[in-house]
């Protein structure tokens, strides 16, 4: 099979680049992809491409730019000339722009795949159907939101053209199929990145690392961990260090940077920046707890599965997909109000204070992690290309 995959991919800042990763990793593997076309944004260049097994040829085409109104024609353009049995786009609804027009139009891609008759798969993070607008930091105007879920329902009818959307949550599965009385919905779950060893949870020496890891600015805001963490130190003795690993997203540049100066006399607060993929499992492995200081959600979150992969207690809001995910997959957390700076101060330093508590997470986050590896996960995909085409045969 010669198959296409629509994504960002690191380094550039595009959401769900580090997805888009692990799915190019995993597929190039697969003795059923005789070649891989990378159809990506401008930022990548072969040489990020790079992985150490031995696996198929891939191709990397730079095709889309973000918030660029001609990506429909571009990537249409790249699918055409590269010939693909098969794409899988890889998509949020914010993953072409975070401007109306552009985000819109990419969106409208895998219907114009789908009517070139190649066997196209949608991966959808998120659904509309399940965000809060407001938290979300979308908008807060009741009109608008209305507006915004109407042009999301006709955004998703178009997504559903294609010959099968996947989904991560089973949640957001019933929802489309109720709403859409569609069969083409199906779950595929977000699946664990890397599966490494079992750890043996032991700490490193130095202060205990409360670390959030991601894009931020929308509905991912440090200012609730900071200063849960100036509380917590006000009534412990544990020596405890904020890291926050990661960058802006794409919707709100400056924002960090805004947070640095606003918390600059905050002792042992570190800003790292972009996380390169090879330092990853040092920022996971040296960190105490990972908190997750989200005001909302917009789907399955992967760093929930990195945290369980590399066997980290988590700290979680009380929010319905993140809930969820935790029921249906396994996972373990301690709770906190959202946006609640003194719910999370409670929550840190039940973690950090009772070590049994946190290896109690520990552990089961990463039996939950390590349940359903992300070849398993491409196999899936693949399994669902092979019956599209067979179908497609058979309808012929």
């Amino acid at each position: 099979m010669k198959l296409a995959i629509v994504t960002a991919f690191p380094p550039s800042k595009v959401t769900l680049n580090e997805y888009g990763y692990h799915l190019v990793k995993q597929f190039r593997l697969k003795d059923k992809v005789d070649e891989l076309i990378l159809l990506t944004d401008e930022t990548v260049t072969k040489d990020d491409v790079r992985f150490d097994e031995n696996g198929c040829k891939i191709i990397v085409k730079n095709c889309w730019k973000f918030n660029s109104h001609k990506n429909i024609i571009s990537i249409n353009r790249a699918v055409k000339e590269t010939k693909p049995d098969a794409v899988l786009f890889n998509l949020q609804f914010l993953k072409f722009g975070d401007k109306k027009i552009p985000a819109a139009l990419g969106l409208l891609t895998p219907y114009i795949c789908k009517s070139k008759n190649i066997p196209t798969i949608v991966l959808l993070h998120n659904i509309l159907e399940q965000v809060d607008l407001n938290r979300a930091g979308f908008t807060k105007n009741i009109l608008l939101q209305k507006v915004y879920g109407l042009i999301g329902t006709v955004l998703t009818k178009f997504l559903l053209s294609a010959d099968l959307v996947a989904l991560t949550i089973q949640k957001f599965v019933n929802t489309l199929k109720d709403k859409y009385k569609t069969d083409k919905v199906v779950l595929v779950p977000h699946g664990t990145f890397e599966m490494i060893e079992e750890p043996d949870y032991t700490l490193p020496s130095g202060p205990k690392q409360i670390m959030a890891f991601g894009k931020f600015g929308t509905y991912k805001k440090v200012e609730v961990m900071i200063e849960a963490v100036e509380e917590v130190r006000k009534s412990t003795s544990e020596d405890l260090e904020i890291v926050v690993a990661g960058t802006d997203s794409p919707n709100t540049p400056g924002y960090l940077d805004n947070m640095k100066e606003k918390y600059k006399n905050v002792p042992g607060l570190r800003f790292t920046g972009y996380v390169a993929e090879e330092d990853v499992p040092i920022i996971f492995n040296e960190s105490t707890v990972v908190v997750f200081p989200y005001t909302s959600t917009t789907g399955s979150s992967g760093v929930l599965h990195q945290a369980g992969s590399y066997g980290k207690a988590v700290i979680m809001p009380v929010l319905g997909d993140l809930n969820d995910l935790i029921e249906d997959e396994g996972y373990r957390g301690e709770y906190f109000e959202a946006d609640n700076v003194d719910s999370l101060a409670q929550a840190i330093k039940k973690v950090v204070e009772n070590d049994s508590y946190r290896l109690k997470l520990a552990k089961a986050n990463y039996k939950a992690a390590t349940s359903l590896p992300m070849s398993e996960i491409a196999e899936m995909y693949l399994n669902h290309f092979e019956a599209i085409q067979k179908k497609k045969k058979t309808d012929y």
